[in-house]
């Protein structure tokens, strides 16, 4: 009996024993992967700063330990072995405004590397240059010169005879000062079939971006028609809280007016957009955003329309997207990037014509609407590709169809006055799709797009008793697209040019989510982008976009309101100048 005790007490010390080290080893095999982190502090002519004080903060609720640092010579700074998740950074210099970078993520078994740029609190006083003298000056120990630019520096230096003079040094790594005002002269419509912008009229847009302290900053725009029949205008107010697109929260106002011609009524629209991302962990994002939309004319009409995508990466390859948004665009503007072209200012000036279509029903408007849900895979390819494999549902409520007619009822179609276009409330869709897509940068100069949809879309039926709604049905549709974006050698002409085929006839979008998404519009695109050369102050380029070049997928019909003829996607065009200081 003895035995047996002594036994059971040896198996349960062995027990403990095993059990501890089989805890302690799955511990250290849980254990995070540390990443590092390299950074550069410049001022705001892109001259590194010696000397700063660079705090690193981690956001995530329980860690406490902060890093901290100094720059060297070079304003570099750099840590390892930290633990991977979100921290925020602070830097600090005598001179200069303290500033405040938040959300920067710190990934197993990678470098990060943040650019900092500090703001003086004092206004430039250097700007003048005074050459030393070849001359002598009797009582003159020393010869000294002020910097003509941010990026020279006085350096003093020791010389034969104990006499100090001054050379200076010019340092190469000068960063380009990003443009911060945009204007835009300019005739055509910026989105054809938003009733914010439906006459194509000549007019003038202004963006200005405004420093708020550290890296905060707003953004100004506005834009008036010079239509006399048919006037509009806007203006559109953007905060950058961390000072980037796409990396951080950002609150939009815009408030916009145009007028449907000299006796017809005024459109007035309001729209507040919010959105932001949050980090739940290392590996999952989830990107927020709605924005509340109110118009008038006549009556009003509002709209809530939110969206939200939570993005998991599985792997250092792999990533996956559950989204649910509000129909019928994509993504904001605003959470494109700095990338894309004329970055936040351009952004900002898009906002002014981001209102959805606005309808006419039973002689009240509406809002286009409907509600978009997509799961999508993401995997690298190399890097600098990505393909995406996504199925999606799109559940439309007033889906906007555009056209051309005469002599239609003024209760259900929104005609344009400048035209015989309008744009008529065409009911309900839903439907299922799927996508795979393919985007792979070649070099700094060329990126080539490749998209296959499958999806619903309205098409007409040849019933002609009822309305033209009663006409339309949903049917499955195939469409194949590509664009290319290149700039030419020696020119620096941009050109952006996309195809989008579809398999059959329609008088909607199919997969209308993943055309906002990698832009490519139904049938042919052509962007232009051409610098000119320098004649005045800032940055000219002349400007030039079209769609539908060649005026495909004109559907004509009858119902009982008369014949019409359908367009998914109107042949327009809008060119100009535009100048960035």
């Amino acid at each position: 009996m003895k035995q047996e005790r002594l036994r059971t007490l040896g198996a349960l010390i062995l027990t403990a024993l095993v059990s501890s080290f089989g805890a302690g080893h799955a511990a250290a095999q849980a254990k995070p992967v540390p990443g590092k982190l390299a950074g550069v502090v410049r001022d705001s002519s892109g001259t590194p700063q010696l000397g700063a004080s660079v705090a690193l903060i981690p956001e995530a609720p329980g860690m406490t330990i902060s890093r901290g640092f100094l720059t060297d010579t070079q304003g570099v700074f750099g840590g390892d072995k930290l633990a991977p998740g979100f921290y925020a950074l602070r830097v600090t210099l005598a001179g200069f405004l303290p500033t405040l970078e938040k959300h920067i993520r710190i990934s197993p078994n990678l470098t990060t590397v943040v650019r900092v740029e500090l703001e003086s609190m004092f206004a430039s006083l250097d700007q003048l240059r005074r050459a030393p003298s070849n001359s002598s000056t009797q009582g003159d120990d020393w010869k000294w010169v002020l910097r003509s630019a941010s990026a020279v520096r006085p350096v003093l230096e020791w010389m034969d005879g104990d006499i100090m003079s001054a050379s200076t040094v010019t340092v190469e790594s000068v960063k380009p000062r990003a443009p911060r005002l945009r204007m835009e002269f300019t005739d055509g419509a910026r989105r054809p079939g938003s009733a914010s912008s439906i006459t194509g009229a000549p007019s003038t847009a202004v963006a200005y971006e405004q420093k708020l302290g550290g890296t905060s900053k707003m953004i100004l725009a506005g834009q008036m028609s010079y239509d006399s029949d048919a006037p509009g205008g806007g203006i559109a107010t953007v905060w950058l809280p961390t000072g980037t697109l796409g990396a951080g929260p950002h609150t939009a106002l815009v408030l916009r007016e145009a007028s449907l011609g000299p006796e017809g009524p005024t459109f007035r629209g309001v729209r507040i957009d919010q959105g932001g991302a949050l980090a739940l962990n290392d590996r999952t994002v989830l990107r927020y955003g709605g924005e509340f939309v109110l118009v008038g004319l006549g009556s009003a009409a509002s709209a809530l329309r939110p969206r939200a995508e939570l993005n998991v990466r599985v792997t250092d390859d792999w990533s996956a997207a559950l989204i649910f948004a509000s129909m019928p665009a994509g993504p904001s503007p605003l959470e494109g990037g700095d990338a894309q072209p004329g970055g936040a200012l351009a952004a900002t000036l898009n906002e002014l014509d981001a209102f959805p279509a606005l309808l006419w029903r039973a002689g009240r408007p509406v809002l286009q609407g409907g509600w978009h849900e997509e799961l999508a895979a993401d995997r690298k390819i190399g890097t600098r590709g990505k393909l995406q494999i996504a199925a999606f549902h799109d559940d439309n409520r007033h889906i906007a169809v555009f056209g051309r007619g005469n002599d239609l009822p003024n209760a259900d179609y929104l005609q344009d006055y400048l035209s015989n276009g309008f744009a008529y409330d065409g009911g309900s869709s839903s439907s299922w799709g799927a996508r795979v897509a393919l985007r792979e940068k070649i070099d700094d100069d060329l990126e080539l797009t490749a998209v296959y949809s499958y999806g619903g879309a309205l098409m007409p039926s040849e019933a002609v008793d009822g309305l033209l709604r009663d006409t339309l049905r949903t049917a499955q549709r195939h469409s194949l697209g590509a664009g290319v974006s290149t700039k030419v050698p020696r020119l620096n002409t941009k050109l952006d040019i996309g195809y989008k085929w579809i398999s059959g006839v329609t008088v909607s979008r199919v997969d209308g989510y993943g055309e906002s998404l990698y832009d490519l519009d139904p049938y042919l695109h052509v962007g232009f982008r051409q610098p000119l050369p320098k004649f005045a102050i800032g940055r000219w380029e002349a400007i030039a976009d079209c769609d539908n070049l060649l005026a495909q997928g004109y559907v004509s019909t009858m119902s009982r309101d008369g014949h019409v003829v359908l367009v998914p996607a109107f042949r327009t065009f809008r060119g100009g100048l535009s100048v960035q200081f």
